[in-house]
């Protein structure tokens, strides 16, 4: 298994070789096992571990052979999630899942119809960098808009949406190509 020793001593890729010897002191005496009050005994080895790699020229530049090839293949796998078809409906849902929350709220405080990201967050129970793309994907297509104080409220073209899905639970959000909306 790759481990990524520049995220285990917190350094850039790019790290010269004073700033890998400064940080691994820093660490190394932060999650000493001997260190009554932080110490990590896995932590420091690992900690070790990536400054023993790095801290060798030659050893650093076959690491980073390895290195560059596992951000290839982690950017790989992450657009093959991303197109996949489980990845995409999981997206649909969750637009759809917003836009329900949405018009719920409209109808049940129509003196305060909006929610705010970390409410959503917590509602949905996903993290708010899984929400952003879902937000602003709705936002841009008009079924959302979001207020000055960073709160999302539904639309009138959102509502109509939600009473159609409900009405027909097979519809979907139209989608957006090229640029231009497509009813």
């Amino acid at each position: 298994m790759f481990v990524d020793h520049y995220e285990v001593l917190q350094i850039s890729p790019n790290a010269d070789q004073e700033t890998i010897h400064r940080v691994y002191r820093i660490q190394a005496a932060r999650f000493h096992p001997d260190n009554l009050q932080a110490g990590d005994a896995e932590a420091f080895r690992l900690i070790s571990d990536a400054y023993q790699q790095l801290s060798d020229l030659r050893r650093r530049a076959d690491y980073d052979v390895d290195y560059r090839n596992a951000q290839r293949r982690q950017a790989r796998h992450q657009l093959d999630q991303a197109t996949s078809p489980q990845g995409i409906d999981s997206e649909r849902r969750k637009r759809r899942d917003v836009l329900f929350l949405l018009y719920r709220k409209r109808l049940e405080h129509p003196e305060k119809p909006s929610i705010s990201l970390l409410e959503f967050e917590e509602l949905m129970s996903t993290p708010r960098a899984q929400l952003d793309f879902c937000l602003c994907f709705l936002k841009e297509a008009g079924y959302l808009v979001r207020t000055d104080s960073a709160r999302h409220t539904i639309t009138m073209k959102g509502a109509e949406w939600v009473e159609s899905a409900i009405e027909d639970p097979t519809a979907d959000l139209p989608r957006i190509t090229d640029g231009s909306r497509v009813a």
